[in-house]
C-alpha cells in the first residue's frame, strides 16, 4: 500500500472549529420550525449538529442560536446529513451546515481569508469580466 494514502488528509478548514460551550458560547440550537438540535461543532462558517430528525443535504435551513447575551438566527444551507446512532427507540442523524454569514463572535482574527464586496457595493464589472463577458 502506498504510504500517502495512509495518512490522514490534510485538514483544509479555513476557521478553529469550537467543540465546548465555553469555546462557542452557544447554549441552545433549533433548526426552524423550532425542531432542537445539538451543536457538536460550530466555526465562523458552519457547524456540525445533531439531531433527532434527518436534514436534507442542499436544502436551506434556518438556524436559531442563543448564547448568554444574544439570540441570532443565521442562514445556511445542508452539506451532508448520515446516521450517527441508532437505539430501540431512536435515530440521531449528525449534519453538516455551511452558513451563508459568517458568525461574527467565531471570526478568527488570525485567519487568511479574503472578503468578497456584496454585488450592491462593487462598482461595476472589472476589465477581467469584460474580457471574458460574452454577449448573447
Amino acid at each position: 500500500m502506498d504510504p500517502d494514502m495512509t495518512n490522514r488528509p490534510t485538514d483544509r478548514r479555513r476557521s478553529t472549529r469550537r467543540h465546548s460551550i465555553e469555546e462557542h458560547g452557544i447554549v441552545s440550537a433549533r433548526v426552524r420550525p423550532g425542531k432542537r438540535i445539538i451543536i457538536v461543532d460550530v466555526s465562523a462558517r458552519g457547524a456540525l449538529v445533531e439531531a433527532s430528525h434527518r436534514l436534507l443535504p442542499g436544502i436551506a435551513v434556518d438556524l436559531q442560536l442563543e448564547t448568554a447575551h444574544r439570540h441570532i438566527t443565521v442562514r445556511g444551507r445542508v452539506l451532508r446529513c448520515h446516521v450517527a446512532r441508532l437505539r430501540a427507540s431512536s435515530v440521531s442523524y449528525r449534519g453538516a451546515i455551511l452558513f451563508d454569514c459568517d458568525l461574527p463572535w467565531l471570526v478568527d482574527a488570525e485567519c487568511d481569508g479574503y472578503s468578497v464586496h456584496a454585488p450592491e457595493s462593487h462598482p461595476g464589472p472589472s476589465i477581467g469580466e469584460q474580457a471574458t463577458r460574452q454577449d448573447v
